[in-house]
């Protein structure tokens, strides 16, 4: 599995030492560094079965330059919001945990992550 954090995230953080007092085999990807480009993201979103403004963290300063708000939520925006997370990746909710089964979870919680384990 994969897990894509933010290192200065206390959730990413949670959910990694989680990982590791299981003994989960993992790779970590900081999506910061190594962003995820749209191919990626719309992967990862079938996976979830999730839309991109799902995984969009709106109170971001970026999403407010965006006016994300405002944006359409609708299969006519979709393509911008995906962009939008590629060029902007700290809009990305996360951790974001890619199991072994080809599904995905959004791991805020503990619960979340031990989900995923479970596939």
């Amino acid at each position: 599995m994969e897990i894509w954090i933010n290192p200065a995230c206390s959730k990413c953080r949670s959910a990694i030492s989680l990982l590791d007092a299981e003994g989960a085999d993992y790779t970590v990807r900081r999506y910061l560094e190594d962003v995820p480009s749209e191919d990626e993201i719309r992967d990862v979103l079938e996976r979830l079965g999730l839309e991109p403004w799902d995984i969009t963290r709106t109170q971001e300063a970026a999403a407010k330059e965006l006016g994300l708000k405002e944006w359409p939520r609708d299969d006519t925006a979709r393509d911008r919001w995906i962009t939008a997370l590629a060029e902007h990746p700290k809009l990305i909710q996360r951790p974001i945990i890619t199991a072994d089964d080809g599904t995905a979870v959004v791991a805020r919680t503990e619960e979340s992550v031990r989900d995923a384990l479970s596939r």
